[in-house]
């Protein structure tokens, strides 16, 4: 109760690190919910029942793990279940947007910075788009973020890793709806080995193939076979665009 209560003072008299910690925490918070709760709104339109979001906290360097909804009946339909998978992806990149733009614009040039902290954060494409126009040429180690692209930057690899075209993550919900259960299966296992090697640069990778391996391998069985119309497959075209944009293969690592 008295470092809440300290916190407060702190607030009052202005100090900055609390505005830094609200200028990213704010933004993240809002992108996650964005995400859960286009996946909440479209299980309400297609009558599948599911829970309100829910935060996961975590002593970890963003303070959280994300959020998730509990969806607590089957879902029946092909199109159906393209469009829950899809609209949370879709959902929280749209909230995350702005507030990359306006954090890169209040970025600042520090060729010092990459020397004066231990962790170095990827580079999505996303964010370096803005990077080279707000800073033509300039690298992306002489860059010091301002916390709300931080917070985007979070965003997008939840946004990334949640578009993952394997198992039962939003990008496995696409695929299954998109080329049915015998893709999702050969696919899923692919990925499962592509996130091996890729934890040869970065580990935690290794620790999502095995929870995916474990866990997230089967999908539950969909028997609508109603292809899914020309609207919804270029949708899923957006979506591998955005985890294009989105992804960062190794999104920390430690000087």
């Amino acid at each position: 109760m008295q470092s809440v209560f300290t916190g407060y003072i702190q607030l009052i008299r202005g100090d900055s690190r609390v505005w830094m910690g609200l200028e990213f925490s704010i933004p993240l918070l809002l992108i996650l919910l964005a995400h859960e709760f286009g996946h909440y709104f479209d299980c309400h339109h297609w009558g599948v029942e599911a829970s309100l979001p829910y935060f996961l906290p975590s002593p970890t360097l963003f303070g959280t793990c994300g959020a998730f909804i509990r969806i607590r009946s089957p879902i029946y339909l092909r199109k159906a279940l393209f469009d829950i998978g899809i609209s949370g992806p879709i959902a929280g990149f749209l909230a995350l947007v702005p507030f990359l733009i306006v954090g890169v614009s209040l970025s600042r040039i520090a060729p010092g910075a990459a020397h004066q902290t231990r962790f170095i954060f990827g580079t999505p494409l996303a964010l370096r788009a803005l990077e080279l126009t707000r800073f033509p040429h300039v690298p992306s180690l002489y860059i010091s973020l301002h916390p709300m692209a931080m917070a985007a930057w979070a965003g997008l690899l939840a946004t990334a890793i949640n578009l993952l075209p394997m198992g039962q993550l939003d990008g496995g919900h696409i695929l299954y709806a998109v080329l049915g259960e015998r893709w999702h299966r050969h696919v899923t296992r692919a990925f499962i080995a592509v996130l091996v090697g890729l934890g040869f640069f970065y580990w935690a990778w290794w620790v999502w193939a095995a929870l995916l391996f474990l866990f997230g391998r089967r999908h539950p069985l969909v028997y609508d076979e109603t292809p899914l119309t020309r609207g919804r497959i270029w949708l899923s075209v957006a979506a591998l665009a955005m985890f294009i944009l989105s992804i960062s293969l190794v999104p920390v690592s430690i000087t």
